[in-house]
């Protein structure tokens, strides 16, 4: 399950490089033509939600982590009867 999360969060950061690529591209040919910002109205602005997204993506994780570790203590406490009730 964790390399599901690594996978994932690879992808949201090639997303986010390609973005940055693609309005980095998109000034850089803005400039060269010497035209302003008005007549780009189509480039996408800065999220101003990504803090959000950030402090939800944050909690997820540590509510995964902490499933994982009670499941684990859990586990742990099942394999410790089973091995006392095996005797």
């Amino acid at each position: 399950m964790n390399s599901h999360y690594a996978l994932l969060a690879l992808d949201l950061a090639n997303d986010r490089s390609r973005e940055a690529d693609e309005l980095r591209l998109a000034r850089l040919v803005r400039e060269a033509r010497g035209e302003g910002a008005e007549s780009y109205d189509w480039l996408p602005r800065p999220d101003l939600g990504s803090g959000l997204r950030r402090g939800l993506a944050r909690a997820t994780a540590a509510l995964s982590l902490g499933a994982a570790a009670a499941t684990r203590r859990l586990d742990g406490g099942i394999a410790d009867d089973l091995g006392l009730a095996s005797d």
